[in-house]
Protein backbone atom coordinates (compact mmCIF):
# COMPACT_ATOMS: atom_id res chain seq x y z
CA UNK A 1 0.00 0.00 0.00
CA UNK A 2 1.26 3.45 -0.89
CA UNK A 3 0.30 5.56 2.14
CA UNK A 4 0.83 8.90 0.36
CA UNK A 5 -1.36 7.92 -2.57
CA UNK A 6 -4.08 6.57 -0.29
CA UNK A 7 -4.00 9.76 1.82
CA UNK A 8 -4.29 11.92 -1.29
CA UNK A 9 -7.22 9.93 -2.62
CA UNK A 10 -9.09 9.85 0.69
CA UNK A 11 -8.75 13.63 0.95
CA UNK A 12 -9.68 14.49 -2.64
CA UNK A 13 -12.38 11.93 -3.44
CA UNK A 14 -13.44 10.10 -0.29
CA UNK A 15 -16.55 8.49 -1.75
CA UNK A 16 -14.66 6.79 -4.59
CA UNK A 17 -11.83 5.81 -2.26
CA UNK A 18 -14.22 4.23 0.26
CA UNK A 19 -15.59 2.03 -2.52
CA UNK A 20 -12.03 0.92 -3.34
CA UNK A 21 -11.15 0.37 0.33
CA UNK A 22 -14.26 -1.73 0.88
CA UNK A 23 -13.12 -4.14 -1.85
CA UNK A 24 -9.64 -4.59 -0.36
CA UNK A 25 -8.63 -7.51 1.76
CA UNK A 26 -6.29 -6.57 4.51
CA UNK A 27 -6.52 -7.09 8.18
CA UNK A 28 -6.05 -4.56 10.95
CA UNK A 29 -2.39 -5.47 11.48
CA UNK A 30 -1.59 -4.76 7.84
CA UNK A 31 -3.36 -1.37 7.90
CA UNK A 32 -1.75 -0.51 11.24
CA UNK A 33 1.77 -1.31 10.06
CA UNK A 34 1.51 0.11 6.54
CA UNK A 35 -0.65 3.20 7.00
CA UNK A 36 -1.06 4.21 10.63
CA UNK A 37 2.63 3.71 11.42
CA UNK A 38 3.53 6.03 8.54
CA UNK A 39 0.97 8.82 8.97
CA UNK A 40 1.01 8.95 12.77
CA UNK A 41 4.63 10.08 12.56
CA UNK A 42 3.52 13.44 11.11
CA UNK A 43 1.97 15.00 14.24
CA UNK A 44 4.55 13.36 16.51
CA UNK A 45 7.52 14.73 14.57
CA UNK A 46 6.08 18.20 14.00
CA UNK A 47 4.94 18.59 17.62
CA UNK A 48 8.46 17.60 18.77
CA UNK A 49 10.08 20.18 16.49
CA UNK A 50 7.53 22.84 17.44
CA UNK A 51 7.78 22.26 21.19
CA UNK A 52 11.48 21.51 21.62
CA UNK A 53 13.29 23.26 18.78
CA UNK A 54 11.10 26.19 17.69
CA UNK A 55 9.40 26.92 21.01
CA UNK A 56 6.65 29.32 21.93
CA UNK A 57 7.11 33.06 22.40
CA UNK A 58 5.72 34.17 25.76
CA UNK A 59 5.42 37.96 26.19
CA UNK A 60 7.70 39.22 28.91
CA UNK A 61 9.53 35.90 29.14
CA UNK A 62 10.86 35.20 25.66
CA UNK A 63 10.92 31.92 23.79
CA UNK A 64 10.02 28.90 25.88
CA UNK A 65 11.03 25.45 24.68
CA UNK A 66 10.36 22.01 26.09
CA UNK A 67 13.53 20.10 27.01
CA UNK A 68 14.71 17.86 24.16
CA UNK A 69 14.32 14.63 26.17
CA UNK A 70 10.80 15.57 27.30
CA UNK A 71 9.92 16.54 23.75
CA UNK A 72 11.27 13.28 22.35
CA UNK A 73 9.51 11.10 24.90
CA UNK A 74 6.36 13.17 24.48
CA UNK A 75 6.45 12.58 20.72
CA UNK A 76 6.97 8.84 21.20
CA UNK A 77 4.15 8.73 23.76
CA UNK A 78 1.85 10.68 21.44
CA UNK A 79 2.72 8.38 18.54
CA UNK A 80 1.92 5.26 20.56
CA UNK A 81 -1.32 6.69 21.89
CA UNK A 82 -2.36 7.75 18.39
CA UNK A 83 -2.04 4.14 17.25
CA UNK A 84 -4.04 3.04 20.30
CA UNK A 85 -6.65 5.73 19.62
CA UNK A 86 -7.52 4.47 16.14
CA UNK A 87 -7.63 0.91 17.44
CA UNK A 88 -10.06 1.90 20.21
CA UNK A 89 -12.08 3.95 17.73
CA UNK A 90 -12.30 0.90 15.46
CA UNK A 91 -13.66 -1.13 18.38
CA UNK A 92 -16.19 1.62 19.12
CA UNK A 93 -17.39 1.75 15.50
CA UNK A 94 -17.68 -2.02 15.43
CA UNK A 95 -19.71 -2.09 18.66
CA UNK A 96 -21.97 0.82 17.71
CA UNK A 97 -22.71 -0.22 14.11
CA UNK A 98 -25.77 -2.39 14.93
CA UNK A 99 -27.26 0.41 17.04
CA UNK A 100 -27.41 2.56 13.89
CA UNK A 101 -28.55 -0.26 11.59
CA UNK A 102 -25.10 -1.21 10.34
CA UNK A 103 -23.21 -4.48 10.39
CA UNK A 104 -20.41 -5.57 12.64
CA UNK A 105 -17.13 -6.11 10.83
CA UNK A 106 -14.03 -5.20 12.78
CA UNK A 107 -11.74 -4.96 9.74
CA UNK A 108 -14.15 -2.55 8.03
CA UNK A 109 -14.67 -0.56 11.24
CA UNK A 110 -10.93 -0.31 11.81
CA UNK A 111 -10.29 0.84 8.25
CA UNK A 112 -13.04 3.43 8.70
CA UNK A 113 -11.40 4.73 11.88
CA UNK A 114 -7.91 4.75 10.35
CA UNK A 115 -8.65 6.41 7.04
CA UNK A 116 -10.97 8.96 8.65
CA UNK A 117 -8.07 10.03 10.85
CA UNK A 118 -5.98 10.93 7.79
CA UNK A 119 -6.87 14.67 7.84
CA UNK A 120 -6.14 14.81 11.57
CA UNK A 121 -2.67 13.35 11.11
CA UNK A 122 -1.86 15.56 8.17
CA UNK A 123 -3.07 18.62 10.07
CA UNK A 124 -0.28 17.78 12.51
CA UNK A 125 2.05 19.61 10.13
CA UNK A 126 0.74 22.84 11.65
CA UNK A 127 2.15 21.92 15.08
CA UNK A 128 5.52 23.10 13.75
CA UNK A 129 4.93 26.80 14.43
CA UNK A 130 2.90 28.07 17.39
CA UNK A 131 1.14 30.69 15.27
CA UNK A 132 -0.19 28.02 12.94
CA UNK A 133 -1.63 25.65 15.55
CA UNK A 134 -5.15 26.94 14.89
CA UNK A 135 -4.87 25.37 11.43
CA UNK A 136 -5.02 21.93 13.03
CA UNK A 137 -8.77 22.55 12.90
CA UNK A 138 -8.55 21.47 9.26
CA UNK A 139 -8.41 17.96 10.71
CA UNK A 140 -12.16 18.20 11.24
CA UNK A 141 -12.44 17.32 7.55
CA UNK A 142 -12.04 13.80 8.90
CA UNK A 143 -15.63 14.01 10.17
CA UNK A 144 -16.82 14.44 6.59
CA UNK A 145 -14.59 11.59 5.42
CA UNK A 146 -16.02 9.41 8.19
CA UNK A 147 -19.60 10.33 7.34
CA UNK A 148 -19.05 9.43 3.69
CA UNK A 149 -17.45 6.10 4.65
CA UNK A 150 -20.01 4.85 7.16
CA UNK A 151 -22.61 3.64 4.62
CA UNK A 152 -19.91 1.86 2.62
CA UNK A 153 -17.84 0.26 5.39
CA UNK A 154 -20.57 -0.59 7.93
CA UNK A 155 -23.62 -0.68 5.66
CA UNK A 156 -25.29 1.92 7.84
CA UNK A 157 -28.50 3.26 6.27
CA UNK A 158 -28.07 6.77 4.87
CA UNK A 159 -30.65 8.25 7.25
CA UNK A 160 -28.65 7.00 10.28
CA UNK A 161 -25.14 7.77 9.07
CA UNK A 162 -25.09 11.42 10.16
CA UNK A 163 -26.05 10.52 13.74
CA UNK A 164 -23.58 7.62 13.75
CA UNK A 165 -20.85 9.94 12.45
CA UNK A 166 -21.61 12.46 15.20
CA UNK A 167 -21.25 9.79 17.89
CA UNK A 168 -18.00 8.47 16.40
CA UNK A 169 -16.58 12.00 16.07
CA UNK A 170 -17.43 12.65 19.73
CA UNK A 171 -15.62 9.44 20.69
CA UNK A 172 -12.62 10.37 18.53
CA UNK A 173 -12.49 13.85 20.02
CA UNK A 174 -12.62 12.44 23.56
CA UNK A 175 -9.81 9.98 22.82
CA UNK A 176 -7.65 12.64 21.13
CA UNK A 177 -8.28 15.05 24.00
CA UNK A 178 -7.28 12.40 26.54
CA UNK A 179 -4.10 11.72 24.57
CA UNK A 180 -3.19 15.41 24.41
CA UNK A 181 -3.88 15.98 28.11
CA UNK A 182 -1.88 12.91 29.12
CA UNK A 183 1.03 13.97 26.90
CA UNK A 184 1.06 17.49 28.32
CA UNK A 185 0.76 16.25 31.91
CA UNK A 186 3.56 13.70 31.59
CA UNK A 187 6.00 15.50 29.30
CA UNK A 188 4.98 19.15 29.13
CA UNK A 189 4.59 19.02 25.36
CA UNK A 190 1.45 19.69 23.36
CA UNK A 191 -0.11 16.73 21.60
CA UNK A 192 -2.46 16.69 18.68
Amino acid sequence: MNAALRARRILLDPLAEWAAIEQETGDAAYVLSNYVAVLAIVPAAFSFVGASLVGVHVPGVGTVRAPIVDGLFGAIFGYALTCATVLLLGFAVNLLAPVFGGRRDFDGAFKLAVYSFTPVWLAGIFLFLPGLRFLTLTGFYGAYVLWRGLPVMTRTPAHNSLNFAAVVVACAFALAYFTAVAQRALFGTAGL
